[in-house]
């Protein structure tokens, strides 16, 4: 009987240790921190996460064939040219450093090399203004059929689908008061009210509803008291966003660029420099499996740049052509951020602000516009996914990843002022363009999916 315990004792114990022996193999198999391959026993390999959208694509390691997308490789720690190829897609490629035990993915975004082409209006569309949220179109037409269906047209994006097409919605007929198409609008911070500006008028309009512009009281003595309550809601928006970043990425932001826009997750800053200077190595605790593409931290006049808050990585993707001719946007904010807090609560009034408000009617109207989109800045625009970066060149509209790789044009074609504006879930772009002399300029859509 004592045998027969001590047996089951140590039975029990080689049980344990087996099981403990398997954890960590499972947990160091899982990380990658050994395989067995067919060259034999392997410590600390690398992970690779080829995964792409859309999937089932062809990966290639250093020009070889190795599997399709969604997979994870093990390799051995180092450098590794690393393509995805789709028929119908535009081919993604970068070279990766893989370390030991890290996961590192490929995160691989495949642009149709034909999209197709969807219209969305139908009887012309002119004066466009995307709103802040990125939800909403608003345009003018005078082309309908119908008189009373001449005016301004709001396009809801995001009720907008191939599946559930509502169509534009009107909010003001055409008057013989005001010249709809000549006048300008400045949206509020949420979207959800315009001011219409002309030279005799100034009406504040309901987005939700169909205005009688003829019935709508003047607000010309009020409307700097809306301005400015607007401003201080963009405001402290903004130093919410800003907070998040390194103080000298900040100060870079707030006094030596222009064309500022952070990316939609607000993780990212898109910056044209106006200045030259030097980020400094550590502004961040470093992460493990970071982005291994080449960074810039001196930075230079008229070059366009993203900050990574989350990695620390200063990336340069292109550079402005002409800085004096280039239609301008800054933050609302000219000082260091600790300052710009200490005078929030006067902000609307501050000094040390800089308000958006001119004593021109259509200068202040155009500084709300380039504050809220990127197209009245006439530089680099965010896609909605805070990955890529859209921007034209040459009548063509092309897609940059964020860090300054993978370049692909997605369009080639006319399109009216350079007009291109993503989509919110970025399945598609919008472009203002027309295909007949007789027939007036459309918005249409280029399908990305």
């Amino acid at each position: 009987m004592q045998v027969a315990k001590h047996k089951g004792l140590l039975y029990t114990l080689i049980s344990i240790a087996i099981m403990a022996v398997g954890t960590v193999v499972a947990i160091n198999y899982a990380k990658g921190g050994y395989r067995i391959t067919n060259d034999g026993f392997r410590q600390n390999t690398g992970l690779l996460s080829a995964n792409s959208l859309p999937t089932g694509a062809q990966v290639f390691i250093n020009d070889k064939l190795v599997t399709a997308t969604d997979d994870t490789l093990y390799l051995e720690p180092g450098n590794y040219s690393v393509k995805i190829v789709k028929d119908g897609y535009s081919t993604w490629q970068k070279n990766l450093d893989l370390e030991a035990e890290l996961v590192t993915q490929t995160n691989a975004r495949l642009f149709p090399s034909a999209p197709s082409i969807t219209p969305l209006t139908f009887t012309g569309a002119e004066n466009l203004l995307p709103s802040p949220d990125g939800q909403k179109i608003l345009y003018f037409t005078a082309s309908s059929s119908a008189s009373k269906k001449n005016g301004l047209y709001v396009l809801d994006l995001a009720e907008n689908t191939l599946s559930l097409q509502k169509g534009p919605r009107q909010i003001a007929e055409n008057t013989n008061r005001i010249d709809l198409s000549l006048a300008q609008y400045i949206w509020s911070p949420d979207s959800s009210q315009l001011i219409l500006i002309d030279e005799n008028h100034q009406l504040l309009l309901d987005i939700n509803k169909l205005n009688d512009l003829d019935a709508t009281p003047d607000i010309s003595f009020r409307s700097k008291q809306i301005l400015n309550e607007w401003e201080q809601e963009m405001l402290l928006r903004e130093i919410q966003f800003l907070s998040k970043f390194p103080e000298e990425i900040v100060a870079i932001a707030t006094q030596s660029a222009q064309n500022v826009y952070f990316s939609p997750d607000k993780k990212r800053l898109l910056y044209t420099a106006t200045a030259s200077a030097e980020i400094s190595e550590g502004l961040l605790p470093p992460l493990p499996a970071t982005s291994t593409q080449p960074q810039e931290r001196s930075i230079q006049p008229g070059g366009i740049y993203v900050y990574d808050r989350e990695e620390d990585k200063n990336f340069r993707i292109g550079t402005a052509i002409d800085q004096e001719t280039k239609l301008v946007k800054n933050l609302l904010s000219l000082e260091p951020l600790s300052e710009v807090m200490s005078a929030t609560a006067g902000a609307a009034t501050s000094g040390a602000l800089r308000s958006l408000q001119t004593d021109s009617l259509p200068q202040t109207a155009f500084n709300f516009m380039a504050y809220h989109s990127a197209i009245y800045a006439d530089t680099y625009q965010w896609h909605p996914d805070s990955k890529h970066i859209i921007f034209t060149s040459e009548n063509q509209i092309k897609v940059i990843e964020y860090d300054g790789s993978n370049t692909n044009t997605i369009y080639s074609g006319p399109f009216f002022e350079q007009f291109v504006y993503p989509w919110p879930t970025g399945s598609r772009l919008l472009v203002l363009t027309g295909f007949s002399p007789d027939v007036p300029l459309n918005l249409y859509a280029i399908e990305l999916e």
